[in-house]
């Protein structure tokens, strides 16, 4: 079973807590921190369905830079009790264009990912396992897409301890 966007908000709510980018959700649970891994940091929390377990980075280089957005984030989620293992999500900081898709893309491998509200999705657990592998042998993953004002956007993220902390949530979540 593959949970997108109903799912969201489990993933996002620790991270909002983190960032404080939400008082309201101040009573979600707390997520553990596992460890920062280079440019990644790996945490689980409990969750009302079960464990979860994910890793986040934020963007090395956004463009346009004085486009006013909230945080951006990409994350790579466990939730077992769902059987749900390497979800690959993004979140863009402000409303992606209807019906536009977003491309994220490892070193020159690109991959096609679906866009409601301010996060995008692969549209298949096999697509986030290549995703996944993708991003374990590359070096560079960038994410475009358009907001829904027509902004073209440009987020380049590192994959420097990816692998460790993928390791990490998968030791946690198994």
């Amino acid at each position: 079973m593959i949970c997108k966007p109903a799912a969201w908000s489990v993933v996002l709510a620790p991270l909002a807590v983190l960032a404080g980018l939400v008082p309201a959700l101040a009573q979600a649970p707390q997520p553990t921190d596992l460890g920062k891994f280079g440019d990644w940091a790996a945490y689980t929390y409990k969750a009302q369905g079960g464990k979860v377990c994910y890793i986040s980075s934020q963007p090395k280089v956004q463009s346009p830079k004085n486009a006013k957005r909230d945080p951006a984030f990409l994350l790579v989620t466990h939730r077992p009790s769902q059987s749900v293992r390497n979800e690959v999500s993004t979140i863009i900081g402000y409303p992606f264009k209807k019906d536009t898709p977003v491309q994220l893309t490892i070193d020159a491998t690109d991959f096609e990912l679906f866009a409601n509200g301010d996060g995008a999705w692969a549209d298949t657990a096999a697509k986030d396992k290549e995703i996944v592998g993708a991003m374990k042998k590359g070096q560079k993953l960038t994410i475009k897409g358009a907001s829904w004002r027509g902004t073209e956007t440009l987020d380049s993220y590192s994959l420097k301890g990816l692998a460790q902390a993928l390791a990490k949530i998968d030791a946690a979540c198994k």
